[in-house]
């Protein structure tokens, strides 16, 4: 006797939620089925934002944050301070900077870091569009490096930090608050806080 299963579109279905992030098998099951025949769900309306959301977001052309057409909103605001800029890994490490409120000048996202396990190299990241914001400003820049305290956010900030002597920018490092082994995506808003005002400045060392 065949052992029953879910019919083929369920298990497709399934296949697919099981390629999102965090999601096993198993909570995938529960969120098709949920999906299915929970009152509240709205698949057609699920599938409408998703492909909405996934034709219209584009990377910000000079930040690398998240916009729908031209600049994003943190490029186009006019109050943000053009002397300080802060150079995060990934898009998403921008909003819990915004939500703890003790920065106020521009980022740079550089869409990942360096990682020679994962054949991530200095070619594979907006390195060269950072080198290009430095060198046209029309004054000495604060650059942030607010990268994760792992080991790949350790080299990748050295790596930059190496880069960026001798142009015309302080170089500084968040420092307190953030755990070893950490990124930005896990840290409250106190601890970011504290970062932010309790960075180094990383200039002169070797």
């Amino acid at each position: 006797m065949a052992q029953a299963d879910f019919p083929d579109p369920v298990k497709g279905l399934i296949s697919e939620l099981k390629r999102l992030p965090a999601i096993g098998p198993r909570s995938a099951e529960r969120i098709a089925i949920w999906l299915l025949q929970s009152p509240k769900a709205d698949p057609a309306a699920l599938a409408a934002a998703l492909a909405h959301a996934k034709a219209s977001i584009i990377a910000c052309p000079v930040c690398g944050f998240f916009a729908v057409q031209g600049a994003c909103q943190i490029c186009d605001d006019p109050k943000r301070d053009d002397g300080i800029l802060c150079v995060v890994e990934q898009a998403t490490d921008v909003l819990p900077l915004e939500r703890c409120g003790a920065f106020s000048g521009r980022y740079h996202c550089l869409g990942g870091k360096l990682s020679p396990l994962d054949r991530v190299s200095p070619d594979d990241l907006r390195i060269p569009s950072l080198l290009q914001r430095i060198d046209a400003a029309p004054q000495e820049l604060e650059v942030i490096l607010a990268l994760g305290a792992d080991v790949e956010g350790e080299v990748t900030a050295n790596y930059l930090a190496s880069l960026l002597r001798g142009r015309k920018c302080r170089i500084s490092r968040i420092a307190q608050g953030l755990p070893a082994g950490g990124g930005l995506e896990h840290a409250d808003e106190l601890t970011l806080l504290r970062a932010i005002q309790g960075r180094r400045d990383c200039s002169d060392s070797r």
